[in-house]
């Protein structure tokens, strides 16, 4: 794989850092690649090659190229990382996801910024509010680590999937209900746009490997303005495995200046649920649908809002957040999913003794009757 010509063009509207990947061990057709953003934030974003070389490593790794050149200065920090995720990555795949080369030449120094300035991502969902919540909890206004921006992605479940579509549509109303939270928060919400899952949006890729580099590939777009990128984490430490977001990986996507950090996963999921419900901005506006239907900001229907929807359940909230039209759960909605594939028994099983507390044997019948008592 090659990545050049690397470009940052202006609109009215938007900022756009671009780059031309050329596939060289397969048929895969060349593509441009970009990151985009509003323009008011153009003073702190770039055409970053760390961001492009982060990002298409494992689209590049996947499809069999045996090289990434890029005639750009890396830094050494970032590269000694990738070489490490690789490694990481070959171990997690049985020797399927080869280390490739890395063909670049190493920068002598780093600019580090005079401010240091932290930022984080948000969807929206539990993960990432608990994040910034606990920030404002735990950090000083002085503090360099205080959270001062927050960026929303276009690209990712939204826009991420060729087949379904762009839907700007569900974007923008997604970040008008997140707005209200960040707003609550005095966080800037930064919207991205990005089509880097598009050089290989293969499901269980993305899953298992590569959307923490998505996420990095972001961070290093800002470099400009920010030095530290948080991000939340999907799972906690007793339930640890190979995603493609992890302590072990995000961390090495660092380079010496954009650090890359990922929190939080000392907290399970039920945890972070309770800490945003005490957060009233928060618990009415969360997002944490894939379905992305058009007419609601969370479907119920959906098995991430099925699941959302029992864990409140389980802590008797569901009645007291507008973010879900419903207020009630059934087996039903429990039954129609396969709540045991893709690491969920680790979502579920908390639950049960909760659920029973709750008076809902019903709910905590369905789930033990799929992944059973032990």
């Amino acid at each position: 794989m090659k990545i050049s010509d690397f470009t940052l063009t202006k609109d009215s509207d938007h900022i756009r850092a671009s780059t031309r990947v050329q596939f060289e061990d397969g048929p895969n057709p060349e593509k441009q690649v970009f990151i985009k953003t509003s323009e008011e934030y153009a003073d702190g974003f770039f055409a970053n090659p760390h961001a492009f070389l982060v990002g298409c490593l494992l689209p590049a790794i996947h499809l069999g190229e045996k090289r990434i050149f890029i005639d750009e200065d890396i830094c050494p920090f970032l590269k000694e990382g990738l070489e490490t995720a690789m490694h990481i990555l070959k171990d997690w795949t049985g020797g399927q996801y080869r280390p490739l080369k890395i063909e670049a030449r190493t920068s002598s120094e780093a600019k580090l910024l005079d401010k240091p300035r932290t930022g984080m991502f948000m969807s929206g969902g539990m993960d990432s509010l608990a994040a910034l919540r606990l920030n404002r909890l735990n950090y000083p206004k002085t503090h360099p680590g205080y959270v001062k921006d927050s960026f929303f992605l276009h690209g990712f479940d939204i826009g991420g999937v060729i087949e379904r579509g762009m839907k700007y549509h569900v974007f923008e109303r997604a970040q008008k209900a997140i707005l209200n939270i960040t707003d609550d928060a005095k966080v800037k919400l930064i919207p991205v746009y990005t089509n880097i899952r598009h050089l290989c949006d293969k499901r269980e890729l993305w899953l298992d490997s590569f959307f923490g580099a998505v996420l990095a590939a972001i961070a290093h777009s800002f470099s400009k303005r920010l030095n530290m990128v948080f991000i939340g984490s999907s799972y906690d430490i007793p339930n640890l495995h190979p995603c493609g977001s992890h302590p072990l990986l995000d961390p090495e996507y660092s380079s010496y200046n954009m650090r890359i950090r990922h929190r939080d996963y000392e907290l399970s999921r039920l945890a972070k649920i309770k800490i945003v419900s005490q957060w009233d901005a928060a618990f009415q506006n969360f997002r944490v649908c894939l379905a992305n239907t058009p007419d609601r900001l969370n479907c119920g229907k959906c098995e991430k809002c099925v699941r959302t929807m029992t864990e409140l359940t389980a802590l008797g909230l569901l009645h007291k957040t507008d973010a879900f039209v419903e207020d009630e759960i059934t087996p039903e909605h429990i039954s129609q999913f396969d709540i045991t594939i893709r690491k969920r028994p680790p979502f579920y099983k908390p639950m049960v003794p909760l659920l029973k507390e709750q008076g809902r044997d019903d709910l905590a019948d369905a789930i033990e009757k799929q992944i059973g008592k032990d």
